[in-house]
């Protein structure tokens, strides 16, 4: 008996030793593959959820040729590289795009895609983010352009601390009718999570980037206009929230360019080298809000409210 227990545990150890040696460290997915391939490049899976799971921990999904690849929900460290020059796609209606939910350790890195949540004239289904980070240490999005979703294009809402970095990337048409939604949407709970973003294109969302509770975001050489609300907005609701903002533009948006409060929480905004203008208003300061300047703005619209707090001069 117990010869017999020890061969079933031996078989046991080699079939787990077998099925984690059958996770490659880089898989392909194609447009016209198949999930049941091994996600080799000369035999490439057919969606991200099919070769996620062939794909071992801090491995790499590679898109082979255009295609629309599916939703995705990641719990380890993986990177998802649509590849240059090319239409790699997640389209969903009804859901979100890309869930993030790893590890407390894992890093995530999503560039080269392009996420469609299909919101149009009368669609009720659109999808419900683009891409949502609920746990995990470290995002990176570079290089991808996310529209059409009924919430947010980025929502970053987690406990666990954290940093995002967001690069050279697009959010147009998410959340215009939604309330406190829109391009980027941070809001997160007992841990502060940093979110450093430059580059980002950020229109014709309700809000360009809104900063909420337990958010310390930095934003540099972006562009957040033509938002039916406002453009870049840190705006704690009950615990402080803080945005630097350098060499950036908020332009047209349908009530501030700029705006630090309105809630309960602490909101403090520096700025330097922002230009507000054709705004409903260049900035708001209202109740719990300061903005700092260090010099160099061009604000230009037909009112603003309040003034800036304090000035600093760079040394």
């Amino acid at each position: 008996m117990r010869k017999i227990n020890l061969l079933a545990c031996l078989a046991i150890v080699l079939l787990g030793t077998t099925l984690l040696s059958a996770q490659a460290t880089r898989t392909w997915v194609s447009g016209v593959g198949d999930d049941a391939n091994p996600c080799s490049r000369t035999a490439p899976c057919k969606t991200f959820a099919g070769a996620i799971s062939k794909t071992a921990p801090g491995g790499e999904i590679d898109a082979l040729d255009p295609g629309g690849f599916g939703a995705l929900t990641i719990t380890k460290s993986i990177t998802l590289d649509g590849g240059g020059g090319q239409v790699a796609s997640v389209l969903v209606a009804g859901t979100n795009g890309i869930v993030v939910a790893a590890q407390p350790g894992d890093v995530v890195i999503i560039r080269n895609l392009r996420l469609d949540g299909l919101l149009g004239n009368g669609n009720a289904n659109a999808g419900f983010n683009g891409i949502k980070w609920i746990s995990g240490k470290t995002l990176i999005i570079e290089n991808c352009v996310i529209f059409g979703f009924n919430t947010n294009g980025i929502d970053i809402e987690k406990s666990d601390g954290g940093d995002a970095y967001i690069m050279n990337t697009s959010v147009e048409n998410n959340g215009p009718t939604a309330n406190q939604t829109g391009g980027v949407f941070i809001s997160n709970t007992t841990n502060n999570v940093t979110v450093a973003i430059e580059g980002l294109r950020a229109a014709y969302n309700q809000n360009g980037v809104l900063a909420k509770d337990f958010s310390k975001v930095s934003i540099r050489e972006s562009n957040a206009s033509n938002n039916s609300t406002d453009g870049f907005v840190v705006q704690g609701n009950t615990n402080a929230a803080t945005m630097d903002i350098s060499f950036s533009v908020a332009s047209h948006n349908g009530l501030a360019g700029i705006q630090a409060g309105g809630q309960g929480g602490s909101s403090t905004m520096s700025i330097a080298n922002v230009s507000s203008f054709d705004n409903a208003s260049g900035f708001i300061q209202a109740a719990n809000g300061v903005i700092n300047t260090f010099g160099n703005n061009y604000i230009n619209t037909n009112t603003n409210t309040g003034a800036l707090s304090n000035t600093f001069n760079p040394r």
